[in-house]
C-alpha cells in the first residue's frame, strides 16, 4: 500500500513538472514574439534614392553620406520616440525609369516611411508619379526648373527665383547682355532656358545661341568652337553630370578664359569641382544657396561633424546640405506628430523652420518649397568658392515665375513632362 502511494505521488510530481516545463516554454515563446515585435517596432525605415553608378554618380553619391550623417545625428539624440532610423539605399543607376521602380519597391515591399533622393528632373518626375500614387512622401534636394508643386513632395533645393533668375540678372549687370546657352538634353535645361530667355528679353538681352547635348556627352568641341566664334558676354551652363568636365576641359584647350567669357553654371558645386579638377574652372561662376565657404557658426559645426565622420579630404556642397536638411525636417515633424499618419506628417512639415548651415530655412506651407538665401560664387584654385554676391535674407519660393503669363507657364510645364 505504501509503495502504491509513492508511485501516485511520483506520477503527480511528474505531471506538475511537465506542466511547469510547458508553461516555461510558453512564456519563452511569448517573450520571443514580444521581443521580435518590439524590435520591429523600434526601427523606422527610410528609403534613399541616388545614383551610385552611371553619369550622375559623381554628383549624387555624396548625398547618401549627407543623409547618413543626419540619420546618425537623429539616432544619437534618441531617434523617434526611442525608435532607431534605418536607411535603405537604392542605386538609381542614372536611370529615371529604374529609379521609379526602386521607389515602388521601397514603398510597397520595404515599407519605408519617407523617400529621400533623385537629382535630375527626369528622375524626380518619374518618382513623383509613384509617390503620388501611394500618397507617400519624397524629399527632393536639388535646384530645379520649378513649374511644379506636389502635396507629397518637400523640395529642399532652389526654384528659379532662388538660383537661375538672380544669377542671370547679376551676370547681365556685371558682364553684358549677350548670353550663350548650353545644357543637357532633358527637362531642367530646356525649361530653365525658356525662363532665362524671357528674362533676357525683358531686360533687353540677347541669346547668342542655344545648344543641347545628351546626358553623359563627352564631345563638346563643336559647342566650344561656336562659343569662341560667337564671343558672347557670358555663358549659362545647365549641363549635368560628367559632361561638365569635358566642357571645361574643351574651353581651356580652346583658350577661352573666364576674364573674357565667364561661364555661369547651375549644377556644378564643390563635389564636381573636386572631381574635374578645380584648375579647369577657376574664375568661372556658379549660383547656389549654400557653399562650404559660408561663414557661420552653424556651418563650421556642420563641416566639423561631416569631416569627423567621413574624412577631412571630403568637401560639402549645396545638394548635400539640402539632403541633410530634408532628413532633419522630417525627423522634427515626425517627433512633433508622434504618428505615422501621412496627412498629419505633411501638415506638420508645412510648419517647420530650421537654423541650417546655409542660414534660416522654412517650409512654405503653400508650395512645399523652402525659403532660402541666394548666393553666387566664383571658383577658386583650391576647390572652394568665393561668395561674390548674396541676397542677405531668405527669399520666398516662387515655383511659378510671376513674370511669365500663366498660359505660357502651363505650356512650359506640359512640355517638360
Amino acid at each position: 500500500m505504501q509503495r502504491l502511494h509513492k508511485i501516485k505521488v511520483m506520477r503527480k510530481l511528474l505531471r506538475i513538472r511537465k506542466f511547469l516545463l510547458l508553461l516555461a516554454l510558453l512564456l519563452l515563446a511569448v517573450a520571443w514574439l514580444y521581443s521580435n515585435h518590439h524590435a520591429a517596432q523600434s526601427v523606422i525605415r527610410i528609403g534613399v534614392l541616388h545614383s551610385l553608378t552611371g553619369t550622375m554618380a559623381a554628383s549624387e553619391a555624396p548625398l547618401v553620406d549627407a543623409v547618413r550623417l543626419a540619420v546618425e545625428e537623429a539616432n544619437q539624440s534618441g531617434g523617434i520616440d526611442g525608435a532607431r532610423i534605418e536607411m535603405i539605399v537604392s542605386d538609381c543607376r542614372s536611370d529615371a525609369g529604374y529609379c521609379a521602380q526602386q521607389a515602388e519597391k521601397l514603398i510597397v515591399q520595404d515599407k519605408v516611411q519617407a523617400l529621400f533622393g533623385c537629382w535630375t528632373s527626369a528622375c524626380r518626375k518619374a518618382v513623383k508619379t509613384v509617390v503620388e500614387k501611394h500618397h507617400h512622401l519624397l524629399f527632393y534636394p536639388v535646384q530645379y526648373e520649378g513649374l511644379e508643386q506636389s502635396p507629397d513632395i518637400i523640395y529642399t533645393g532652389a526654384v528659379p527665383n532662388q538660383q537661375i533668375i538672380p544669377m542671370v540678372a547679376w551676370a547681365m549687370q556685371q558682364r553684358g547682355r549677350r548670353a550663350y546657352l548650353i545644357g543637357s538634353d532633358y527637362v531642367f535645361p530646356h525649361t530653365a532656358n525658356q525662363i532665362i530667355k524671357k528674362l533676357l528679353v525683358a531686360q533687353g538681352g540677347q541669346v547668342a545661341a542655344e545648344r543641347y547635348v545628351p546626358l553623359g556627352e563627352h564631345n563638346l568641341d563643336a559647342v566650344v568652337r561656336e562659343i569662341a566664334g560667337q564671343h558672347p558676354d557670358f555663358v549659362v551652363n545647365t549641363l549635368n553630370g560628367d559632361s561638365n568636365q569635358y566642357f571645361f576641359r574643351a574651353l581651356k584647350q580652346a583658350g577661352i578664359r573666364p576674364e573674357n567669357t565667364p561661364v555661369f553654371s547651375t549644377s556644378i558645386a564643390e563635389v564636381e569641382l573636386a572631381a574635374m579638377g578645380p584648375e579647369l574652372m577657376t574664375g568661372h561662376y556658379v549660383a547656389w544657396n549654400y557653399f562650404q565657404s559660408v561663414d557661420s557658426v552653424e556651418n563650421s559645426a556642420f563641416i566639423e561633424r561631416f569631416h569627423h565622420r567621413f574624412g577631412t579630404e571630403r568637401v560639402l556642397d549645396d545638394p548635400m546640405e539640402a539632403a541633410y536638411i530634408g532628413v532633419h525636417l522630417w525627423v522634427n515633424a515626425r517627433r512633433a506628430t508622434g504618428t505615422t499618419d501621412m496627412a498629419a506628417m505633411k501638415a506638420a512639415l508645412g510648419q517647420q523652420t530650421m537654423n541650417a548651415p546655409e542660414g534660416i530655412v522654412s517650409v512654405d506651407a503653400d508650395t512645399r518649397h523652402l525659403w532660402k538665401q541666394v548666393r553666387i560664387g566664383r571658383a577658386r584654385a583650391d576647390g572652394q568658392f568665393d561668395i561674390v554676391w548674396q541676397s542677405g535674407r531668405s527669399i520666398s519660393p516662387e515655383p511659378f515665375p510671376f513674370f511669365i503669363p500663366r498660359a505660357e507657364r502651363d505650356a512650359m510645364a506640359k512640355g517638360a513632362r
